[in-house]
């Protein structure tokens, strides 16, 4: 079957010598793994690379044969230009971060439109702005919308966040945050992109990303901590 659709690369993966294996969550597929073969070895080499860094928004035209086995592509080009995400440290650890945390999360080959479209305006956000402090975190919880887990905040009052079943609660249990640690996390709750990103300090900011990633493992079967939350850490520490 030919596709022509968007599509968002979550990872690339070098293959023998001179080929990848990229895996993009499209609009119209959800989760979707392609072969590059010789992507290495062209005369445009560059050009091909370039097409696969995280988070990168392509226009693709592909043979999907939909068997469980990798697709190919037939014709890619760059859906939306980026002008300083893969340019500026700060932005490009951010995304090779989320790329990382979304490669964990998206298991589905099904259509999530709302996702996609979700992540292709926040990137084409984090693009244009320069205080993203809190970026990361305010998409990752967002994400949890279209994953389908965002906590329940009918009784943000209470004083404990438990983790488990996604509620806020008047007692303390096993997997409760501290009141400390739900206070925090309901700050960021009420933050949207263009609020003020200083909201948190360093170390706050710190603990809400423990929080965050200790939420998608509760709630993700196989879930993994991402190899790039160190070099996160250090560069907005």
């Amino acid at each position: 079957m030919l596709v022509k659709t968007k599509a968002i690369v979550l990872s690339s993966l070098k293959f023998q010598e001179k080929s990848l294996i990229v895996k993009c969550f499209t609009l119209s597929h959800g989760l979707k793994s392609y072969f590059v073969r010789d992507a290495f070895s062209s005369r445009k080499a560059n050009q091909k690379i370039a097409y696969f860094q995280p988070l990168t928004i392509l226009e693709i035209e592909a043979v999907h044969k939909n068997k469980g086995t990798l697709e190919n592509f037939k014709e890619i080009k760059i859906a939306s230009a980026f002008h300083s995400i893969h340019s500026d440290i700060y932005k490009s650890t951010i995304v090779m971060f989320i790329s990382e945390m979304l490669h964990h999360s998206i298991h589905e080959e099904e259509t999530n439109e709302h996702l996609f479209t979700f992540l292709e305006t926040a990137l084409h956000w984090l693009d244009n702005h320069d205080e993203i402090a809190n970026f990361h975190l305010i998409l990752l919880l967002e994400t949890t919308k279209y994953l389908g887990f965002y906590p329940d905040i009918s009784d943000m009052d209470m004083p404990f966040f438990e983790m488990t079943e996604g509620i806020f609660a008047p007692f303390h249990a096993i997997s409760s945050l501290t009141e400390h640690e739900s206070n925090l996390f309901k700050k960021l709750i009420d933050l949207k992109f263009d609020n003020n990103q200083k909201i948190f300090h360093v170390i706050e900011r710190q603990i809400v990303l423990r929080i965050l990633i200790d939420y998608y493992s509760f709630h993700l079967d196989g879930f993994k901590k991402p190899k790039s939350l160190d070099v996160l850490k250090e560069v907005f520490s």
